[in-house]
């Protein structure tokens, strides 16, 4: 697959997670801690380099992994998934390498970005609202389909199926999979709901009437117009979406990803050679990612 010389945009949570669960525990440092996410993720962004050669690219990070303002509008949002200490429920053997993968990053000089207060989507889309030229945004969830943009360009590359097998996401794949105009997945999304991050949706509005609706109007503004203005909507329709006007008003701020965070100014250059090789010769040597590590310096330098 050819990519698109611009930015690369890393849902790096979303890497993380996918290397921890795709990498044997069994691979350890020399003291015995598991550093599968770690070796996961350094051989996932050499092979987004040697397949995509981008200028730019950026990890972007969970500051907030669960932001006040989405919860004060949706407190159920991601509760599910609040350890007993408040902080996001981690697998004990993941907490301990995401400072290590934070580690290798810098010493790498590749950018990576958290604003207090946000997630990584949020982060994704602001850099993507802020960039001149194509931008490819990495990522195993499907929320981040609502930035796509067929006209700057902008696509998901999705990795559900790995990053060795990863599924281009543009308007038309949107359309193709889901039935809505491509750029309107967010709208669609606050329909239908996402009970893994504890958003409810619309009681008794399912994943078909949700496009359907959304289809058929263009945008959720479009509908509710509809719905206060007696559009063309069923009596059922109707019911089920009055029923659900508070959340209705609420939930898009959940949704949508912020394009205005105050994302800092950064360098995000992908670098061809390592910032601070000291330090990173300390890291392979202490952890034992030695090799993961040859192939991403290598990856860097042959762009």
């Amino acid at each position: 697959m050819v990519g698109m010389p611009g930015l690369m945009l890393l849902d790096t949570p979303s890497l993380y997670y996918r290397a921890f669960y795709g990498v044997p525990e069994s691979l350890t440092a020399p003291d015995g801690m598991p550093v599968n996410a770690v070796r996961g993720v350094i051989d996932m962004i050499a092979m987004l380099v040697r397949a995509h050669s981008p200028a730019e690219l950026v990890a972007c990070m969970d500051a907030d992994w669960r932001p006040a303002f989405r919860v004060a509008a949706i407190p159920a949002y991601k509760a599910h998934r609040v350890a007993q200490d408040g902080a996001e429920e981690t697998p004990s053997t993941l907490a301990p390498q995401v400072p290590v993968i934070e580690q290798v990053l810098d010493a790498l000089g590749v950018a990576r970005i958290g604003v207090p207060g946000y997630e990584a989507d949020d982060v994704m889309g602001t850099l993507t609202a802020r960039a001149r030229g194509p931008v490819d945004v990495v990522t195993g969830d499907r929320d981040l389909f609502q930035l796509v943009d067929d006209s700057r360009p902008v696509r998901v590359l999705y990795t559900a199926r790995g990053v060795k097998n990863l599924q281009p996401v543009d308007e038309a794949a949107v359309t193709g999979k889901y039935g809505i105009p491509g750029r309107a997945y967010a709208d669609f999304a606050v329909l239908r709901g996402d009970p893994s991050d504890g958003l409810p949706g619309v009681p008794g509005v399912g994943e078909k009437t949700a496009a359907a609706l959304i289809t058929r109007f263009g945008s959720l503004e479009a509908l509710l117009r509809a719905v206060d203005g007696g559009g063309d909507l069923t009596a059922g329709q109707r019911a089920k979406l009055s029923a659900a006007h508070d959340y209705l008003r609420v939930a898009p701020a959940v949704v949508r990803v912020a394009h205005d965070a105050p994302v800092p100014a950064a360098d995000l250059a992908l670098p061809a050679t390592p910032r601070d090789p000291e330090a990173l010769a300390a890291l392979a040597e202490r952890y034992g990612i030695g090799g993961p590590l040859d192939r991403l310096t290598s990856a860097l330098a042959a762009r």
